[in-house]
């Protein structure tokens, strides 16, 4: 199923038409409208129910551009405000993870879609940088709106050092900043009283607060769950607390049926954190475990279709023996192909070079190893082999994470030949 979000100028465009059209948000013309684009020979109301894919959340969505919708849904939309969808849906070329279309990640999106409907449930999202787990993150959540769930997304990416620094800072904050995004008053200080103990507070203010006046299922997303992970002060503690919650959802009492409500998605990238290994952990073995891998070469096949590539298997063939199925990289070669008119030649013959569309990738990269030498050397190491090498293990963890390396057992091998071209030109042992 294809899926769509604004781009920033998109967003742009959609607000002065929005505004010029005269409309309030709230209003149910909106709905109405889309629904009448969508399945003309149905006589729409204004209270609902409305066409597959329209409803008020659906279009706040749209408006705010944060999330994918379905496309139909998306060019009913801009047609309602007199916008061509191709327009507001204009690329930035420069950022790699801007593609406005979506491929279905099968089976994951199955397993994920039938696994967050129980009572409890909690999920783990596992693979390197730009992979995908976000966007799968977001997809699992409006389904689950669908379901009539409230879903909301929380990005450790907001919470800066010091919070990161203190437990109950941090604990504090992450309460604080739920009661927000499920849009409920902050009675932090009214539940949180010292003598229970950390953890014991966080618990309580959910059980007395946020599932107490959440009705319906609710499902939390995780996102950049590494930056917690990495804090040894947080690491343990915060995954005893999620470990709890779950199993506090399959007790047959009162406080059973509150934590039966909450169903948790947890998004990392890697399994090992300055030495300690999640599945050590409290969380080991706990949820549905869903190690996100690369696009298959039928999947780029497809989302070169829904760029309007007239494409063969010879064609992904030749890309992906460059790139791999990294769905970053592969989504930036299609944005340039498309929208720069750049020939599938042309992009091969300059990829591992400062020439090449990827420069800014690289180059990142490139800045980020040569801080930490030791990184350096193993990447070298493995550039210059032709066979699978064992390095280091809390190296060869980084690297996964970084999403420059596979790992092969207790070897890695460079993730794509972009990697293994750049790298081995640019890099020299310390």
């Amino acid at each position: 199923m294809l899926t769509l979000k604004a781009s920033p100028k998109g967003l742009a465009k959609i607000k002065k038409a929005r505004e010029k059209k005269g409309w309030a948000i709230e209003n149910s013309q909106w709905l109405v409208a889309a629904s009448i684009l969508l399945q003309p020979e149905i006589e729409w109301e204004e209270f609902g129910p409305y066409a597959d894919g329209v409803s008020r959340a659906t279009f706040k969505r749209f408006l705010q551009g944060k999330e994918y919708i379905k496309l139909d849904a998306f060019k009913a939309f801009c047609q309602v405000l007199g916008l061509d969808w191709e327009e507001v849906t204009e690329l930035d070329i420069e950022n790699n993870e801007s593609s406005p279309f979506y491929v279905t990640r099968e089976p994951y999106e199955s397993q994920c879609d039938r696994e967050i409907k129980k009572p409890g449930a909690l999920i783990r999202i596992k693979a390197p940088e730009q992979m995908g787990k976000t966007l799968l993150l977001e997809r699992i959540l409006d389904n689950a709106r669908q379901e009539g769930y409230q879903a909301r997304k929380l990005d450790f990416q907001q919470a800066d050092s010091l919070v990161l620094s203190d437990y109950q800072e941090f604990l504090q904050w992450f309460c604080v900043n739920l009661t927000d995004i499920f849009e409920l008053e902050d009675r932090l200080d009214e539940h949180w009283k010292t003598r229970y103990g950390i953890n014991s507070n966080c618990n309580r203010y959910f059980q007395k607060h946020i599932l107490k006046e959440v009705k319906n299922p609710l499902v939390l997303g995780l996102d950049n769950l590494d930056l917690v992970f990495e804090q040894s002060a947080i690491f343990n503690d915060f995954c005893k607390l999620l470990r709890v919650w779950n199993d506090q959802s399959k007790q047959s009492d009162r406080i059973g049926e509150l934590w039966k409500k909450m169903r948790l998605v947890l998004v990392h990238s890697t399994e090992v954190y300055g030495g300690m290994d999640i599945n050590s952990s409290p969380l080991a073995g706990v949820g549905l475990p869903i190690d996100l891998v690369e696009f298959s070469p039928e999947e780029v096949l497809y989302l070169a279709q829904q760029y309007g590539l007239n494409w063969d298997a010879s064609a992904v063939e030749d890309l992906t023996a460059m790139l791999g199925g990294h769905p970053a990289l592969i989504c930036r070669a299609f944005d340039c192909i498309k929208y720069q008119h750049l020939t599938l030649e042309k992009l091969l013959a300059t990829a591992p070079t400062d020439e090449g569309i990827f420069q800014n990738h690289l180059g990142k990269h490139l800045q980020t190893l040569r801080k930490y030498p030791e990184l350096a050397d193993a990447l070298l190491t493995s550039v210059n082999s032709s066979q699978p090498v064992d390095i280091a293990s809390e190296l060869a963890f980084k690297l996964h994470k970084m999403g420059l390396v596979k790992l092969k057992g207790n070897c890695v091998t460079p993730r794509c030949n972009l990697y293994r071209q750049y790298f081995s030109s640019r890099l020299t042992l310390s």
